[in-house]
């Protein structure tokens, strides 16, 4: 198998769980759930405690590439472990792993591409570097600040607001999107065309 064929390792970051599906925390999950859908695929448990799809992305052919779409299913604080196994397991390279998760840094709906950084306190990402160090590529799906002065752990918790939801599904659309770009195009078109 030639390094090219190689797969890219997609993580979307979430806490498993009917309680946790609709939080602003868990929009890693509704996007990995689109690309999956995407791949007409299906997620099956996998031994490094994740849910995995495998296939391709992009159009038949060359230009395709073989990904590995992920969930893990420990909590979000401990999501290091089960990517770090599932990068051994299929032998991904640190700068084919991309994390898509919740930002709050950033505008609702507003993505940002980019590779490597700190972890801006976001406990997902800070176990991911733990574990493999910082150099993966990561999705950043905005989800504004909490309003007034409620908790950030609270607002990250809680279901996205009825105003919110309308264009949700726009906003995860492109979110996906965005991810095949990345994969199929490189970061700097990704980034072009996805930072808004």
């Amino acid at each position: 198998m030639s390094d090219a064929d190689g797969p890219w390792l997609i993580v979307g970051l979430g806490n498993p769980g009917p309680e946790y599906a609709g939080n602003r925390h868990n929009v890693g999950f509704l996007v990995a759930d689109l690309l999956a859908g995407r791949l007409g695929g299906r997620f099956k448990a996998h031994k490094a405690r994740a849910q995995v799809v495998e296939g391709r992305l992009g159009a038949p052919g060359p230009g395709s590439r073989r990904v590995v779409i992920a969930k893990p299913m420990s909590y979000m604080n401990l999501s290091g472990g089960p990517v770090s196994a599932l990068r051994d397991f299929y032998k991904v390279p640190v700068e084919r792993v991309v994390a898509v998760h919740d930002e709050l840094d950033i505008d609702y709906g507003v993505l940002r591409l980019k590779l490597g950084g700190g972890d801006n306190g976001h406990n997902g990402l800070k176990s991911m570097t733990k574990a493999m160090g910082p150099g993966y590529h990561r999705v950043r799906f905005g989800i504004g600040r909490p309003p007034g002065r409620m908790d950030v752990a609270a607002f990250v918790l809680k279901d996205f607001s009825a105003a919110e939801r309308k264009e949700l599904d726009y906003f995860v659309d492109r979110a996906a999107d965005a991810v095949e770009c990345l994969i199929e195009e490189g970061l700097e078109r990704a980034q072009g065309r996805y930072n808004s």
